[in-house]
């Protein structure tokens, strides 16, 4: 069965002002307007059992206790997924418990692992599960970042991810910083610890950390040259 069978396309196209210059007690949008931006729907499995883990997730991890799981995004977090596959890698999303060979994570939460957007190797993007929700892909940041999964990373060491998938990386970003103006910072995920001097960490358990080497400083600073006209912050350098 094809992917057109399974899968629903939305096509967002949008006009947005990156830049205005004053002209005489009047502003002028400079700006381009943004392609169109194809997106796949393809949901993982988000039903009451892994919205009450969430729940539970921050109510743990956070001191908060919620009435639902939206999320006011602030941060983008890009990864990969260190499968070269991308039936494996959303396979290993799907489900709304951690798969068995996750031992590392285990201890803090069953909620699996997750993120809004997966990012294919001919860089097809697919949206996994509503924006803003929260997902479960990175420490002390969920609460506030919307994660982008791109499928490779092989051997969880390698950045072999494609020119296709770089380009759609950066049409995604730019799709979200427009969509969502609160959405201050731009990192990856190996450099998530040095949020924790932001407002925006939330994690109250100080032993629970995890050593992250995606999607590397070279994508990152390509990422962030093809965005430089949307101010997104990096995170603090740390001391």
């Amino acid at each position: 069965m094809t992917k057109s069978l399974l899968l629903s396309l939305a096509i967002l196209s949008f006009t947005a002002c990156a830049k205005e210059e004053p002209k005489i007690n009047k502003f002028v949008c400079t700006s381009k307007p943004i392609p169109p931006l194809q997106i796949i729907d393809k949901p993982i499995d988000f039903g009451s059992d892994r919205i009450a883990m969430t729940k539970e997730y921050i109510k743990t991890h956070y001191g908060k206790t919620v009435e639902n799981i939206e999320i006011v995004p602030k941060v983008i977090v890009l990864h990969w997924t260190a499968e070269m596959d991308f039936e494996k890698s959303f396979k290993r999303l799907k489900p709304q418990k951690l798969l068995t060979d996750r031992k590392d994570i285990a201890k803090a939460s069953l909620l699996n692992v997750s993120a809004q957007f997966l990012v294919d190797r001919d860089g097809t993007i697919y949206r996994l599960m509503p924006e803003n929700w929260m997902a479960r892909h990175v420490i002390g940041l969920n609460y506030s970042s919307i994660g982008v999964e791109n499928v490779g990373g092989e051997g969880n060491k390698k950045d072999d991810l494609t020119p296709a998938q770089r380009k759609a990386n950066i049409a995604l970003i730019r799709y979200l910083r427009y969509k969502y103006p609160s959405i201050e910072y731009l990192i990856g995920h190996h450099e998530y610890k040095q949020m924790e001097s932001t407002p925006l960490w939330l994690e109250r358990d100080k032993g629970y950390r995890t050593t992250k080497a995606d999607p590397g400083a070279k994508f990152m600073a390509e990422m962030r040259e093809g965005v430089k006209d949307l101010l997104l912050k990096m995170p603090p350098k740390n001391k």
